[in-house]
């Protein structure tokens, strides 16, 4: 079923549709989103969001208003970000590496030493990854 259009003043228009209003935002406010987006409080996806904004809008602003010193410390956040994640994930690799060490070692001796020297959360991790299937 199609709507029906109508012409209104050499326009022509769809009943009941109301024209969607945008309000342009205030420069306080824009300078108030840049601000917690280079002092890492939120992320550009967060704010535009948030703020019912456009992500290139909030990249453009950014471009905009932003001095070169501030653009500098924003890229050195996001890359000691990625270097922290990167990290992360480099520890939990190597915990999931000794955890299996210990499991062939527990199997092997028949003595279970987790639960004697290691805090109770690694030592429950490592009974489930005991008692569950190899992938």
């Amino acid at each position: 079923m199609k709507k029906q259009q109508t012409k209104k003043n050499g326009v022509y228009r769809y009943p009941n549709v109301e024209k969607r209003k945008y309000s342009r935002p205030a420069f306080a406010l824009k300078k108030k989103i840049i601000a917690q987006i280079v002092n890492g409080q939120i992320s550009k996806h967060h704010a535009s969001v948030k703020y019912n904004l456009s992500r290139s809008t909030v990249d453009y602003w950014i471009q905009k208003f932003t001095t070169l010193d501030q653009a500098e410390r924003y890229m050195e956040k996001d890359k000691e970000l990625k270097r922290l994640k990167e990290r992360i994930q480099e520890l939990e690799w190597i915990k999931e590496f000794q955890q299996d060490v210990i499991i062939e070692f527990e199997k092997a001796t028949g003595k279970e030493l987790s639960k004697k020297f290691l805090p109770e959360y690694l030592a429950k991790e490592i009974q489930s990854k005991k008692h569950s299937p190899k992938k």
